[in-house]
């Protein structure tokens, strides 16, 4: 299973890629696994400030839909339009051509409760 070390995840599965201000986000190997062939992503929430926690988009599989939450406060900026054509990227590339949206980081402070991918590899038992 792939966990890259230089990105931050949490415990719903996303993982989150800090670049200056803007914060990349997408999920998991292991949840695209676990959720299984993504047939649609819907984000509506573009150029909405939001909380921690706070519903960003979903993420339909044949056999469920999945609520997305936002790892951090700030404004998303930007949808991964890529994943309208093709949401199945999400299962073959969750960290490059998957992302989901990237956002602006309202509060740094906040970046320190998410896990690093080592916390992350014990959470999911890796």
């Amino acid at each position: 299973m792939n966990i890259p070390s230089e990105l931050k995840y949490t415990k719903d599965h996303e993982w989150v890629k800090i670049e200056g201000d803007i914060a990349t986000i997408g999920i998991t190997d292991f949840a695209q696994g676990e959720l299984g062939d993504i047939v649609y992503i819907e984000v509506e929430t573009l150029d909405e400030e939001l909380n921690s926690e706070d519903i960003f988009g979903t993420v339909e599989a044949v056999k469920t839909v999945s609520d997305l939450f936002a790892p951090i406060s700030g404004t998303v900026v930007e949808f991964n339009e890529g994943l309208e054509e093709e949401p199945e990227k999400v299962n073959s590339d969750p960290y490059g051509e998957g992302w989901m949206i990237k956002m602006s980081i309202a509060d740094t402070s906040e970046l320190d409760s998410l896990m690093t991918d080592e916390e992350y590899k014990e959470l999911i038992g890796a």
